[in-house]
């Protein structure tokens, strides 16, 4: 039977580090901490204490991935912006850094990796939004893109799609040919995998694209 408490896994480059995070977790009844002799891949969550996202943090992440240790949150000395782009891309879903990992600070950024929220350190967040901002500026707008990989205009069809609209309607609305509308479903269809317009309508919805 489930207690609701969130199977937590702790694995660190070194035992000092792992037994201080396993000691502010093991009395906070939010969280199961599992023992050494349990299964990793029985965890909902892996936390990865480290100095810096170093080659051998990433090796702790990429490997409690292999073995299935649910979702990844990253406790670490040193976080800068170009960690959280990798650490991302290793599948890492929180970060802390260690002189914030208070029990509280440290069970919300696992309770949110549990139930798929990612979490960062506040200061990089505003950073990293920055970032997102300027390249939606720079890049993407001038290009007619979004961060979705849709260009405006597909998203257009798309909304108008999704209201009922049949080709005819899009293209008069649009001012568009029929031919063109046809074209940008076939683009979005083929490019995305999708099987058919109202495949494509449902991913949108999904999404929050439309």
């Amino acid at each position: 039977m489930s207690t609701g408490r969130i199977t937590v896994a702790v694995t660190a480059q070194d035992p000092i580090s792992e037994g201080g995070v396993v000691g502010a977790l093991r009395p906070r009844p939010e969280v199961r901490v599992q023992g050494r002799d349990e299964r990793a891949a029985d965890a909902e969550v892996t936390v990865v204490v480290a100095d810096r996202l170093d080659d051998d943090a990433l090796r702790f992440v990429r490997a409690a991935h292999r073995q299935g240790a649910g979702r990844v949150v990253l406790v670490a000395g040193h976080l800068d912006d170009r960690d959280v782009v990798t650490a991302v891309e290793a599948g890492v879903v929180g970060m802390v850094r260690r002189s914030d990992a208070t029990p509280e600070r440290l069970v919300a950024v696992i309770r949110g990796a549990a139930t798929g929220e990612g979490s960062l350190p506040p200061d990089l967040l505003g950073r990293l939004l920055d970032q997102v901002g300027s390249l939606q500026r720079q890049v993407l707008q001038p290009r007619g893109l979004t961060f979705s990989g849709l260009a405006a205009r597909e998203v257009e069809v798309l909304r108008l799609i999704a209201d009922g609209c049949d080709t005819a309607e899009v293209a008069r609305h649009l001012a568009y040919s029929e031919r063109t509308v046809k074209n940008v479903l076939h683009d979005i269809t083929s490019r995305l995998q999708l099987r058919n317009r109202v495949h494509a309508v449902a991913y949108a919805l999904r999404e929050g694209l439309i």
